[in-house]
């Protein structure tokens, strides 16, 4: 049986790294993917591997393998020197004594082959076939956004969510904002299945959480690494609090869907609007509280946006506008 490793940071897995990945496996029997990971990185190595496991499920002769280490140890450089491939390949050597073929995309791959005196196979170095790199990637999430594969978009995702009462204007600055950005939003679940604010039953907020979590999670996997969010896990929980007493247990994978970058909370400084469907205004103004106690017991750092409709869309827009270059520095 011929075994074949491929070795790399993916920091961050790239649809590149998964042709290399595909390809080295049209050349084996077995595969070892292994993930490099320093002790000077910021994403762990579980996430890295959950990337890779997720994009390989459905192959049976692959495995995703992890080597930690210490930069003081193994030097970290992406160039191609024979030094640090000579170091390299002793450790490879030991991981990988019985393994016959190298593939890789980085040229110092042939440097680490001819020191473990194993076969080796290059692919697209030249980057004609995906024109990525890690860090284009992480220098230009934007514009390289349509290159992370499906399992790696959630974790670069930046989820914007609008918070607040009823009637402060989440709907309408969740599509304005959608539209001036040209990114994909999400829509309150609620309004879908609870026709009425004032008549549903408690079963049903559970329907809401797992509808919106779906809708998350779809949406994460688009075009636009930016998602403006129009209500999250929280509001669900606090109307449980509000209206039944009760508090509404969500399963850990729905409440994580929500996490976001920015929470803008809408403040319920415009007018009251009745459109026959909604809680009385005094009550809305006690939900405001029930949101706020919610969203401050779950630690969740709020932007307050107050002002008219314009005022709130420019704030907001300012607001996404420096999260978005933060983001990208």
């Amino acid at each position: 049986m011929l075994k074949a490793f491929v070795f790399g940071k993916f920091l961050p897995f790239h649809k590149g790294h998964e042709a290399m990945i595909r390809f080295a496996l049209t050349k084996c029997d077995f595969l070892t993917v292994l993930i490099c990971c320093s002790d000077k990185e910021s994403i762990p190595a579980s996430t890295r591997q959950k990337w890779l496991k997720q994009t390989f499920e459905k192959e049976d002769n692959i495995e995703i393998r992890c080597l930690s280490y210490q930069e003081s140890e193994l030097p970290n450089t992406s160039e191609s020197s024979m030094d640090v491939s000579r170091i390299w390949s002793k450790t490879f050597k030991q991981l990988f004594p019985d393994y016959a073929l190298l593939v890789s995309s980085e040229a110092y791959g042939a440097y680490v082959a001819s020191f473990m005196n194993i076969g080796y196979i290059d692919f697209d170095i030249d980057r004609k076939l995906f024109p990525v790199s890690a860090s284009a990637v992480r220098r230009d999430l934007f514009a390289n956004w349509h290159f992370l594969p499906e399992s790696v978009k959630p974790d670069f995702a930046i989820k914007v969510v609008l918070l607040g009462t009823e009637s402060t204007g989440k709907t309408s600055l969740t599509k304005r904002l959608s539209a001036y950005f040209a990114c994909s939003c999400v829509m309150e679940a609620g309004r879908d299945l609870v026709a009425d604010s004032k008549s549903f039953a408690f079963e049903d907020l559970s329907l809401v959480a797992a509808e919106h979590a779906r809708r998350i999670n779809q949406a994460v996997l688009g075009a636009h690494p930016l998602l403006i969010i129009d209500t999250d896990i929280h509001i669900t929980m606090s109307y449980a609090r509000f209206v039944f007493g009760r508090e509404l247990e969500v399963e850990k994978a729905v409440y994580d869907s929500s996490s976001a970058e920015l929470y803008l909370y809408l403040n319920n400084d415009v007018d009251f609007e009745q459109d026959g469907t909604r809680l009385s205004e005094v009550d809305r103004n006690l939900l405001d509280l029930s949101h706020r106690e919610v969203l401050s017991e779950h630690g969740i750092d709020i932007v307050n946006i107050k002002g008219d409709w314009e005022q709130r869309f420019e704030k907001a827009v300012e607001i996404i506008e420096n999260k978005i270059q933060l983001k990208c520095d």
